[in-house]
C-alpha cells in the first residue's frame, strides 16, 4: 500500500470557448457538451492529488441555473475537497467568464485506479483557506448524505405506495417516449487504461434523455438538472452501450411544488389537495438506464447494467418562453414504479433544497422520515458556516473565557469560547447529551429527549423560564453530533429547531425557534480541551442574551463558568472512579 498526494493545492481551472458546434438551436451550450467538460476538469484535479488515473464513481445532483452562448468564454474551475481512502470528493463551479454568472455547481466522487491490481490510499488533503477547511468539513456529511439516499428514497416509494391512492384523469401514456439507442465504445471515449470517461457517458444519456422528453413535448427541451448519476461497473473501449430512456413523470417545477406541507397529511391528502393546483405541468423528468456488454455477451443477451439516471427537462417555444405539458397516466405495473419513483425524487429534492437555502426568516422545518439525513446534514452544515465566518470581534476576555460577537445585516452572533481541563472525548460525551444541561444552564427548566432517532441524531424538548413579563419558552430541537475523523477537527454538536406534528405549541408556553447553535470541541491535549459554543441570535433567544450584550448583566460568563465547573467535576469523578 503506497500513500501519494499533491504537495500543492489540489485545482484545476479550464477555459473553454462556446463554438457553434457546441451548442443547440438556439445558441446556448449543449448540457451533454457542458457534462463532458466538467467530468474531464474534475476528473484531472483528482489525478493531479491522486498521481495515479482516476475513474468518475458519482455525481450529485446537478442544477443548471444559467445557459453560456456561443461567443462567450466558459471557466471550469475544480479542486479537491477532501481525500478518503481511496476516494475523493470534488467541487466543482462552473461560470462565464467576464460576466461572473454561475451556469452550475456540484460535487463529484473519483475512485482511484491505478494500474494493475494494487490500491493506494490517498493522503489528506491540504488545506490552505478558510473555504478549504468549509468545505473538507461538509465534505464528509455530503458523503453521509450519498451512502443514505438509497435508503431514504426506499422509505418514500413505501409510503407512496401505501397511501398515493390518486388517479391521473386526462393522463398520457409514455410508451410512445421510450427511446433506444447504442453506442460502440472507441479509443476517443476512454482514458489510456481503456476505461470509459463517465463524461462521455453522462453527454450521451443527455442526447437520449433529450429525445424522449421531445417526443412529449413536440419541442425542443432543455436540461435544468440531473439527478444524482452513480455509475454501477466500468465499461471498456470495445463495448456496446445500450442507452433506453423514457418519461416518468411530469411536474409543475422540477424541484418540487413551491409549495409545504405544513402538517403530517397522509400522501393521498397532500395530492388531492394538490391537484387542482396541478393543471399545468412545466418539468418532465426522464429515466435512462445504461447497460453494457462485449460481443459475447452481446450476443447471450448478457448485459451489465452500469449506470441510471434521471433528468428533468422543460421546453421553451421559439420566443424561449415556456410550454406547458400534459399530465402523466401510467398504463403498466413498470410504468406506476416509475411514475411513483419520481415523486419520490422530487420529494427529494425538494427537501434538499429547503435545507441548502433555509434562510434566518423561515420557520423551522417538519421532521419527517424522508428528510432525516438532511435535517441533520444541515443542522452540522449551518454550525459549521458560522464557525467558519471572518469578522468575529471580541467583546469580552475574562480568564480563560472570551465572548465573541458577529454581525452580519441584522443577524447577530454569539462566541463564547473557554479551556476546560478534561479530556476532549469527555467534554464530548457530557455536552451532547442534553439532560445532562439542567445541571449547569440555568437557562433550561426541564429537557427530555423526544426521538432517539440514531446513535448521532436525538430530538429533544424543552422548556426554559419565564423572563419578565412573559410565558415561560419552549423549543422542539435537534441535537446532531459528529466524531472528528483526524485529531485536528472538532467534535461538534449542532442544535436548531425542528417541527414535531406530536408536539404542537401549546398555550402554557411561547413556542420559540434556535436557528443555529451548537459546540465545537478541540483537543488541546491529553487533558485539556477549547471548548466554542455558538449560538445564532433569533428573537427567542434574545431575552436570554441581551443584558449581556448590553453590559448590564454577566449571565453568559456565569452560564459558562458553571459549564466549565460541570465538566471539570465530572472529569474528577470518572478519574476516580477508574483510580478505585
Amino acid at each position: 500500500m503506497e500513500g501519494r498526494g499533491a504537495e500543492e493545492r489540489d485545482d484545476v481551472c479550464m477555459c473553454q470557448t462556446v463554438f457553434p458546434a457546441h451548442a443547440d438551436h438556439r445558441g446556448e451550450l449543449r448540457a451533454g457538451q457542458l457534462l463532458k467538460w466538467m467530468d474531464a476538469t474534475a476528473c484531472l484535479a483528482a489525478e493531479k492529488h491522486a498521481g495515479v488515473s482516476c475513474v468518475t464513481a458519482s455525481v450529485d445532483d446537478i442544477q443548471f441555473e444559467e445557459a453560456a452562448r456561443v461567443g462567450q468564454i466558459i471557466t471550469i474551475k475544480t479542486k479537491v475537497n477532501r481525500a478518503f481512502k481511496t476516494s475523493m470528493e470534488v467541487g466543482i463551479k462552473v461560470m462565464v467568464q467576464d460576466v461572473e454568472k454561475i451556469v452550475s455547481v456540484a460535487y463529484a466522487t473519483y475512485v482511484a485506479k491505478p494500474a494493475g491490481a494494487g490500491k493506494i490510499e490517498l493522503e489528506p488533503v491540504k488545506l490552505l483557506s478558510t473555504e478549504d477547511h468549509l468545505e473538507h468539513s461538509l465534505a464528509i456529511e455530503r458523503r453521509r448524505i450519498r451512502l443514505g439516499y438509497e435508503e431514504v428514497f426506499q422509505n418514500l416509494m413505501q409510503e407512496s405506495n401505501k397511501e398515493d391512492t390518486f388517479e391521473e384523469k386526462g393522463g398520457v401514456a409514455t410508451d410512445l417516449t421510450h427511446v433506444q439507442s447504442i453506442e460502440l465504445i472507441q479509443p476517443p471515449h476512454a482514458n489510456h487504461h481503456g476505461n470509459t470517461f463517465g463524461g462521455q457517458i453522462m453527454a450521451w444519456m443527455e442526447t437520449v434523455a433529450s429525445i424522449s422528453a421531445s417526443r412529449l413535448c413536440h419541442s425542443y427541451p432543455v436540461l435544468k438538472s440531473v439527478n444524482m448519476f452513480k455509475f454501477w461497473g466500468p465499461s471498456v473501449v470495445g463495448d456496446h452501450l445500450v442507452f433506453n430512456a423514457i418519461v416518468n413523470n411530469t411536474f409543475q417545477n422540477s424541484v418540487g411544488l413551491g409549495v409545504h406541507r405544513s402538517e403530517a397529511l397522509p400522501v393521498a391528502v397532500w395530492n388531492k389537495w394538490l391537484q387542482p393546483m396541478l393543471k399545468f405541468c412545466l418539468y418532465v423528468e426522464v429515466g435512462v438506464r445504461v447497460e453494457a456488454c462485449n460481443c459475447e455477451e452481446w450476443i447471450k443477451n448478457q448485459a451489465r447494467h452500469i449506470n441510471s439516471a434521471f433528468l428533468i427537462f422543460n421546453a421553451v417555444n421559439d420566443s424561449g418562453e415556456l410550454l406547458t405539458l400534459p399530465r402523466i397516466k401510467p398504463t403498466t405495473q413498470d410504468g406506476m414504479r416509475r411514475y411513483h419513483g419520481a415523486i419520490a425524487r422530487r420529494r427529494i429534492r425538494l427537501i434538499r433544497k429547503c435545507m441548502l437555502s433555509a434562510k434566518a426568516d423561515k420557520p423551522s422545518f417538519l421532521w419527517e422520515k424522508s428528510n432525516q439525513a438532511y435535517m441533520s446534514y444541515s443542522n452540522i452544515a449551518a454550525l459549521t458556516r458560522l464557525a467558519a465566518k471572518p469578522g468575529w470581534e471580541v467583546t469580552s476576555a475574562v480568564d480563560d473565557i472570551k465572548i465573541w460577537t458577529h454581525e452580519e445585516g441584522e443577524m447577530v452572533s454569539l462566541k463564547v469560547e473557554m479551556q476546560v481541563n478534561i479530556p476532549s472525548h469527555l467534554a464530548f460525551c457530557l455536552l451532547s447529551d442534553f439532560t445532562l444541561r439542567l445541571q449547569w444552564d440555568k437557562h433550561f427548566l426541564t429537557c427530555k429527549v423526544l426521538q432517539a432517532v440514531n446513535e448521532d441524531d436525538k430530538i429533544y424538548y424543552v422548556t426554559s423560564p419565564p423572563m419578565t413579563g412573559h410565558k415561560p419558552r419552549d423549543f422542539v430541537i435537534l441535537v446532531s453530533q459528529r466524531q472528528p475523523f483526524k485529531p485536528s477537527e472538532p467534535y461538534i454538536v449542532a442544535v436548531k429547531s425542528v417541527t414535531l406534528t406530536s408536539m404542537p405549541p401549546s398555550s402554557e408556553y411561547w413556542r420559540s425557534e434556535l436557528l443555529c447553535a451548537g459546540f465545537q470541541i478541540y483537543s488541546d491535549s491529553d487533558s485539556s480541551c477549547t471548548v466554542c459554543y455558538f449560538n445564532q441570535v433569533t428573537s427567542g433567544v434574545v431575552p436570554y442574551f441581551a443584558a449581556n450584550l448590553t453590559g448590564s448583566s454577566k449571565s453568559i460568563e456565569d452560564t459558562t463558568l458553571e459549564c466549565k465547573k460541570f465538566l471539570e467535576m465530572n472529569n474528577s469523578k470518572l478519574k476516580l472512579k477508574t483510580y478505585f
